[in-house]
């Protein structure tokens, strides 16, 4: 973190473009805002797009704008978000879940900073940094042919990769502290000691959700807490090892011990797979692990598409390829 900390620093003072890689919850949106305080860019806008949270044609409305008739709804002109960052900063979160057609005209602002608004001809020119944040190595993208090359090292001159929660865990105490006096203020609450116990449970649990993760539980803990101490019973049976989790809690060790298990298993099945061992094999994790999550993200696509760090197309898809059906 330390070295995540001052590359961002020195990064801060200039206008290259900055990729920050981490997975859900490490917190790439925080740096992302503190590359901008830092920078000579500080007192313009820093503008945010979750470009995972909508499709292809509404996030390029959303980032170019439109002009009026542009397509069926547009009704009146438009800004977008580049448009609305000039002097300023853009924040393309989860930008590994854009379409090759979107990329195209990314690396044409990233290049020229010029860009045309949907249906309209006009070109327009804009002054803004690009920050861009992604939970999957784009180069593993670049491989499926799902993003473009050009593109990946136009992003990533300077790269800030944010370690998980499970990397650091010596980070824990001072954000468990953090979180109980923000949420004993904002709750009117006075919990400000943590059980041993609690913080050593807190320590040894893998977080597949990282420090977000970590602030629901702390969050939950101090709205229930009846004293001024996090005990351990305050704790989700998670945490504590009293129940298995639907995706995540196992530490690397016991993943790969799992996954020996399941190949050794395919290669003495005289089954239907043996023939193709490789899908079969890969088949079987990946449909268990679109229920689980589906299961653990309690039906929502939206979230479970987050959780796996893929778009929420691709899991449709998946969910149909595999006849998945939640209700």
């Amino acid at each position: 973190m330390q070295a995540a900390f001052q590359v961002t620093r020195q990064a801060a003072q200039s206008d290259a473009s900055v990729i920050l890689l981490g997975e859900t919850g490490t917190g790439k949106e925080l740096f992302a805002r503190a590359l901008h305080q830092l920078s000579p860019r500080k007192t313009g806008p820093l503008i945010r797009v979750n470009c995972g949270a909508l499709s292809e044609n509404l996030l390029e409305s959303e980032l170019f704008g439109h002009v009026r008739g542009a397509f069926t709804g547009a009704i009146d002109n438009r800004t977008g978000r580049f448009e609305a960052a000039h002097t300023g900063t853009v924040f393309l979160d989860e930008i590994n879940s854009t379409s090759l057609h979107l990329q195209v005209k990314l690396l044409r602002v990233l290049q020229e900073r010029e860009f045309e608004r949907v249906g309209d001809t006009q070109t327009i020119k804009v002054d803004v940094r690009v920050i861009a944040a992604s939970n999957r190595d784009l180069r593993d993208l670049i491989l499926e042919e799902k993003f473009r090359e050009d593109l990946y090292w136009r992003l990533n001159v300077i790269p800030i990769r944010i370690p998980p929660l499970r990397e650091r865990a010596e980070d824990i105490p001072d954000l468990v502290s953090h979180f109980l006096q923000f949420y004993s203020e904002i709750n009117n609450r006075y919990v400000v000691h943590i059980q041993h116990e609690a913080l050593q449970a807190l320590q040894d649990y893998h977080w597949p959700g990282n420090v977000r993760e970590l602030q629901n539980y702390i969050e939950r803990a101090v709205v229930m807490a009846s004293g001024d101490e996090l005990s351990v019973d305050l704790l989700p049976d998670l945490v504590l090892g009293k129940a298995e989790s639907k995706i995540g809690s196992l530490r690397y060790t016991d993943m790969e011990s799992l996954v020996q298990a399941v190949v050794r298993q395919g290669l003495n099945s005289g089954g239907p797979d043996a023939g193709d061992l490789h899908s079969g094999i890969v088949n079987r994790i990946e449909r268990e692990l679109l229920t689980q999550v589906m299961l653990a993200c309690n039906n929502v696509q939206t979230k479970a598409a987050t959780r796996l760090g893929i778009n929420r197309n691709t899991l449709h898809k998946k969910l149909k390829e595999y006849d998945l059906r939640f209700e």
